[in-house]
């Protein structure tokens, strides 16, 4: 028999309804969009490696595009221009040293101008990179590293120790080199890691280097300690089969992509002090695509993009449960065979551009970039979603890293025009030094530069600039930032007009550069006076 609700229970589902409110996450990411290049931006008639290596198969920087190419007769990789965007003739110059394949490439992320490279002929070669690009085939590298006993697969640099570089190959061993040794061939990396059963799949480092992750064929995930080789953490689950790993920046957690029991394709995070079960995970879909992560510890922000697909997953990742936070996906008919990150110092954070990807679309001969923006209606700079990240410069030397030292990467501001904008100015310090002067030097340097670059300019302004091979060091003045006119020569009058333009808003640009460094010395200046002034005072 029904027996209708008594007045105070009516009452009460009536106030429980009303109190009742969707659980919202607020995010500034929840928007983010990919907006990728427009034809005549991309890189159009690049011969793209058909190798089915698992790597990502090209490199980015600020200034360089590097790709691994297909080669008859050994391997080579193509480097262009940032700015040498379009058609790319068939016949530009190449880096073709080794004998066999090239499997990997990685820019120093320290030094603009030095690449490395590995290869199925068992060796890493590091190579120095013209400042004004590559003019002619390359085929002598500045160091050559000798030890592994099969093919090298893939290469890391060290993310906060100057001239380290780990690798890893066929023979299971993970090396350790120091570049800074003075020969021109090294035979005995500095540390040999012999953990791994099988072929390593991918390596991450933490924020601060002191700690490696290693994920194997073996479908474990590892996190040994990079100096001494010692197995500090490893997986024994059976529910989740590693292939890719990555470090999430401070968070002390660990993302791998793989496969669950059911062959499905899987994301899992884990403890890095615990690795006995992971986290969370989660099933993406059934394709049978190799998942690369990519991690901006920025912006917290993780995207997930397939070999093979056409669309990106993108997620925040928070410290507290449930950990990860769907966002939205991108997508597109062309798929990737290789992806590569622009750093953030290469971004343009005027528009709004957290992430830039550059994805290689084999059927097509194409290389598309696609930029990740936050929409946002001012065009001023935002510095709520572009906080202080990771520089250019080294935080240690090698021989520092090798006695036991620690340290976190330099840090710098991507507001333009902020606090001696390192992302530019050591570029090239770097390349003739190798490490960052102190006070005094840098403001004779600065000084120097302002009074070249006013030479220059004096010159320049009555002559369009000379794109001839010879007059390569006249011309170079923008800090390795020219465009794709020092690769290729203007072949018509138009052509050349617009070079001489370009070359006018480069020196207008140095310019106020060197204006905002001159203000910023005369700060530096009058703090030291106040601290040598409280220091006499005590």
């Amino acid at each position: 028999m029904w027996v209708a609700p008594s007045f105070p229970s009516y009452y009460l589902i009536i106030i429980t309804k009303m109190t009742w409110r969707p659980q919202y996450r607020s995010s500034k990411y929840r928007h983010v969009f990919g907006k990728p290049a427009t034809k005549e931006n991309c890189y159009d008639g690049v011969p793209i490696t058909r190798s089915v290596h698992d790597n990502h198969l090209c490199a980015i920087n600020p200034h360089f595009i590097a790709v691994i190419t297909e080669c008859a007769g050994g391997g080579a990789f193509l480097v262009l221009s940032i700015h040498h965007t379009g058609k790319v003739d068939p016949h530009h110059p190449k880096i073709s040293g080794h004998r066999g394949n090239v499997l990997d490439i990685k820019w120093n992320p320290f030094h603009d101008f030095c690449i490395a490279s590995c290869s199925e002929d068992a060796t890493v070669k590091i190579w120095d990179i013209p400042e004004h690009g590559v003019m002619k085939n390359i085929t002598v590298p500045r160091k050559e590293l000798q030890g592994h006993s099969r093919r090298v697969g893939l290469i890391e640099w060290h993310p906060t120790a100057n001239n380290i570089i780990f690798s890893t190959g066929y023979d299971y061993q993970v090396m350790v080199w120091n570049l800074d040794i003075p020969e021109q061939v090294i035979k005995n990396p500095v540390k040999s890691i012999s953990l791994h059963p099988d072929v390593v799949l991918s390596m991450s480092f933490n924020t601060d280097g002191s700690r490696l992750a290693t994920s194997c064929k073996d479908k474990k995930i590892r996190v040994i300690d990079p100096r001494t080789g010692v197995l500090l953490q490893e997986t024994n689950c059976k529910t989740h089969k590693a292939s890719k790993v990555l470090f999430l920046g401070n968070m002390k957690m660990l993302l791998s992509t793989g496969n669950s029991r059911w062959n499905h394709r899987q994301i899992a995070l884990w403890d890095q002090e615990d690795l006995s079960q992971p986290s969370y995970s989660e099933d993406l879909d059934g394709s049978s695509g190799v998942l690369f992560p990519f991690y901006d510890p920025d912006t917290h922000m993780l995207y997930i993009a397939g070999k093979g697909d056409g669309n990106i997953r993108y997620y925040e990742i928070s410290p507290e449960k449930p950990y990860v936070h769907y966002l939205t996906e991108y997508r597109s008919l062309l798929p990737q065979k290789g992806m590569g990150v622009m750093p953030k110092r290469g971004l343009d954070v005027c528009s709004c551009e957290v992430f830039r990807f550059y994805k290689l679309v084999t059927i097509k001969s194409l290389i598309e970039p696609l930029s990740m923006i936050v929409p946002r209606r001012s065009e001023s700079y935002q510095e709520d979603i572009f906080p202080m990240t990771a520089g250019n410069r080294p935080a240690l030397t090698a021989d520092e890293w090798l006695r036991g030292l620690d340290k976190g990467p330099v840090m710098m501001s991507l507001k333009p025009g902020s606090k001696l904008d390192y992302a530019e100015l050591s570029s090239i310090e770097t390349h003739h030094s190798q490490s960052r002067p102190g006070l005094p030097q840098l403001i004779q340097e600065q000084l120097n530069t302002k009074e070249n670059n006013e030479q220059n300019e004096s010159h320049s302004t009555s002559l369009p600039p000379s794109t001839d091979e010879n007059s390569s060091s006249t011309t170079n003045v923008s800090n390795g930032k020219l465009d794709s006119t020092q690769c290729s020569p203007p072949k018509t009058e138009n052509e050349l007009r617009q070079v001489f333009y370009k070359q006018q808003d480069e020196i207008r640009r140095l310019r106020e550069l060197l204006n905002q460094r001159d203000v910023r010395i005369k700060q530096l200046e009058l703090e030291i006076k106040n601290v040598k002034n409280s220091q006499s005072t005590h």
